[in-house]
C-alpha cells in the first residue's frame, strides 16, 4: 500500500498556501494530515482533495516553554481548528498577543496561510505548517 498523499507533497502544497487532505470514497470523511487510510472507516479508497483552509478555533494553548532551539519564538499560540470540511488540525495563531489571549478566541473564524519552521535536531529539516489568522 502506498501513500496517496505524501508528507513531502503536503509540505510543498502548504508552502503555496494550499491545504491538501484525503477524502474517503466509501464514507466521505476528510482526513488530514496525510495517512494511508481513512481516519473514520480505515478504507484505503481515498483521494487527494484541496481544502479551503477556513474554520473555527475549538481550543488553543499559549506556549511559554519552547522546543529545544526555538527559545526566541516564545510565547506563541497553537490553535486546534475545526475546518469547514470537518477535520481538525493544529497550527500557529498569528496576530494575536499571547499575553492577552482569552477563552473569547474559542469559536472565532480563522483563515489559513503557512509558515516555514526551521528544523531542529529531532526533525528532518525545515517544514511548512498551517498559520491561522482571525477573519475580520
Amino acid at each position: 500500500m502506498e501513500y496517496k498523499l505524501t508528507f513531502k507533497r503536503y509540505d510543498e502544497a502548504l508552502r503555496q498556501n494550499k491545504l491538501l487532505g484525503l477524502k474517503c470514497r466509501d464514507c466521505g470523511a476528510v482526513t488530514i494530515p496525510p495517512k494511508m487510510v481513512c481516519r473514520q472507516c480505515a478504507s484505503s479508497e481515498i483521494e487527494v482533495v484541496e481544502l479551503g483552509g477556513r474554520g473555527k478555533i475549538q481550543t488553543f494553548t499559549v506556549v511559554n516553554v519552547p522546543p529545544e532551539g526555538r527559545e526566541s519564538e516564545v510565547p506563541y499560540i497553537i490553535a486546534m481548528v475545526e475546518l469547514d470540511e470537518g477535520p481538525w488540525t493544529m497550527g500557529n495563531l498569528d496576530n494575536v498577543d499571547p499575553a492577552t489571549a482569552t477563552m473569547a478566541l474559542i469559536g472565532k473564524r480563522v483563515t489559513m496561510k503557512h509558515k516555514v519552521f526551521p528544523g531542529d535536531k529531532y526533525s528532518a529539516g525545515d517544514s511548512a505548517r498551517p498559520l491561522f489568522s482571525l477573519e475580520a
